[in-house]
């Protein structure tokens, strides 16, 4: 009589993960608060496109500038003190500006009255443009060593075999405070106050902090560590090399960087699609923002069943093909109802992508390599954001005069689509699911030496 031998119960997530879960579900409703009330704020201060799409420049610079040293500091010092004291930094800043926001409300525009295109720009419309900027890619810079050091402690506080579960349902609180609640609660909060979600975002980040810094245990990086003084050429370029010699995780970023790029280039000027083509006004507009966090809530959902399913490779393939195709269709549409739906597919897509890339590179990247690997990654990845934002502005700005307004605006999301096509090209032979299976078997080859 033969028996067969039971599966070892899987490891729960740990109090660990639900208190940096925590830390981040908070953190993101402070930024989906800012996804429309920055953005609706630079349009009361100003309608120029190109000085808008500057605003998330500022924001998207630091992660070209400041993602190499951010992996080595990851990689030198521990990752929850890290987190934590981005988290204080970022809530000084921000309260800081909410004051200054407040104390010149009163000569800004109503969120009514710029939605449709009656505003008129402040006195003092440059110095509070700049301060804008400034408080923007100080925010940025601390949002970059923060980030990196969180996706570098999940490993350490979740088992391997549960990370694309545990980035899945972080990936789906992310979504929904970020692109759910956060946009249309802003909408209503502008209504009130133009400082009143920036004083709140201030307070999610100083709870965040106190969260991550309930975290049990030490979270120094394991493995061959580098001490005594930085050698920031040398360690940024160990992380570097690792990367470009790995073709995989090399092709996945050179493709995340463009991917990203044509979002950055869109959503820079967004906020003036939706009022001048689909009349929305600030609360509809914070609405049509959780059409990607409806589908990003399924993909977090989902995400590890279709990548099952269909095999990883297949489901990136997918996601390239849908992201491409939605941004185009977007581009020729003039109903929020529409886009809605366009934004619920695309948000889908974009979180399988994330699930699927995110857990491989935990997976495979050496612990006392994560940050800086990491780091590098995203500095082809997510560097492009600013090119792809400052790339939207002048691209409406050149395509007015010959194309007209409405045209102009449209013409990110077309140029967005056709260049997802370059990238799928360039992907086909470089990405499938053998190259992963076996990108994941060398590196648990290479733990067990």
């Amino acid at each position: 009589m033969s028996s067969v031998a039971a599966k070892p119960p899987r490891q729960r997530l740990g109090t660990n993960y639900w208190r940096l879960f925590s830390a981040t579900t908070v953190s993101n409703l402070g930024d989906g608060l800012m996804t429309v009330a920055v953005p609706w704020l630079a349009s009361a201060i100003t309608r120029d496109p190109l000085q808008i799409a500057l605003v998330t420049l500022a924001t998207r610079l630091p992660w070209l500038l400041f993602s190499l040293p951010a992996g080595v500091i990851t990689d030198r010092f521990d990752r929850r003190r890290l987190v934590a004291l981005m988290d204080v930094a970022r809530s000084i800043a921000m309260f800081a500006f909410a004051v200054l926001v407040f104390a010149n409300q009163g000569s800004l525009s109503m969120p009514e009255d710029i939605a449709d295109g009656t505003a008129s720009p402040p006195g003092n419309a440059g110095l509070l443009l700049g301060l804008l900027y400034l408080t923007a890619l100080l925010i940025g810079f601390a949002e970059v060593l923060r980030d990196n050091s969180a996706q570098t402690l999940l490993p350490s506080i979740v088992a391997k075999d549960r990370l694309e579960k545990a980035n899945g349902r972080m990936w789906g609180a992310e979504t929904v405070m970020n692109n759910f609640i956060g946009p249309p609660l802003a909408g209503v909060l502008l209504g009130v106050a133009f400082a009143l979600p920036f004083v709140i975002n201030a307070g999610t980040f100083a709870v965040a902090a106190a969260l991550v810094f309930a975290l049990a245990g030490t979270f120094v990086p394991k493995g061959q560590t580098t001490s005594g003084q930085i050698a920031w050429r040398a360690e940024i370029g160990e992380g570097f090399r690792w990367l470009w010699n790995h073709q995989l995780l090399r092709s996945l970023a050179i493709i995340l960087g463009g991917l990203n790029a044509m979002s950055a280039t869109c959503m820079a000027i967004m906020v003036l699609f939706a009022q001048e083509i689909l009349d929305l006004d600030a609360g509809r507009f914070g609405l049509l923002l959780t059409g990607g966090a409806a589908g990003a809530v399924a993909g977090s959902l989902l995400a590890d069943r279709v990548s099952r399913r269909l095999g990883p490779g297949t489901s990136l393939f997918v996601s390239m093909i849908g992201m491409g195709a939605g941004l185009g269709v977007i581009g020729l549409l003039s109903i929020g109802a529409a886009v809605w739906v366009i934004m619920t597919g695309t948000g889908f897509l974009i979180v399988l992508w994330n699930i699927i890339t995110v857990s491989l590179r935990q997976t495979i990247i050496p612990d006392h390599l994560l940050g800086r690997v990491n780091s590098v990654y995203r500095f082809f990845g997510w560097g492009t954001i600013s090119l792809g934002s400052l790339l939207g502005g002048v691209v409406v700005t050149i395509g007015e005069p010959l194309f007209g307004r409405e045209w102009a605006l449209r013409a990110p999301f077309l140029l967005a689509a056709a260049i997802h096509v370059v990238l799928l090209v360039y992907a086909l032979p470089r990405i499938n699911t053998a190259q992963i299976d076996a990108a994941r078997a060398a590196a648990e080859r290479s733990e067990s030496l």
